[in-house]
């Protein structure tokens, strides 16, 4: 059974960086277009960014020059650096596979969910 667990969450000052892993049991993150979601207390999970199988790369407005998704096949691991850290920015964030080509800004478009991580931005 495929599954995918995060890890790279913490505590980081405002500005600063972070690097966040999602790496895959059973399976390899190829196979799969891959999504990051975030979630912050008493609020909806919502899109963060994507990668598609063909390598095709999306990102919500809010973190577009900040963030960068990736992956690495050998690894079967794909990340997510985020860099100049806000506040905003907190919450439990998200990894999910979908096994089609693409996938949108919908949770619907994702059949696997990892556990996620907490990222808390403050001073």
């Amino acid at each position: 059974q495929v599954q995918f667990i995060e890890s790279g969450g913490g505590l980081v000052q405002p500005g600063g960086s972070l690097r966040l892993s999602c790496a895959c049991s059973g399976g390899t993150v190829s196979n799969y277009a891959m999504g990051w979601f975030r979630q912050a207390p008493g609020k909806e999970r919502i899109f963060v960014a994507s990668m598609w199988r063909t390598g095709n790369t999306y990102y919500a407005e809010s973190v577009k020059g900040r963030f960068t998704i990736s992956r690495d096949n050998a690894k079967t691991t794909v990340y997510l650096q985020m860099n100049s850290l806000k506040p905003e920015d907190t919450a439990v964030y998200y990894c999910a596979a979908g096994r089609a080509i693409s996938v949108g800004i919908s949770m619907r478009d994702y059949d696997y969910w990892g556990q996620g991580t907490q990222v808390t931005v403050s001073s």
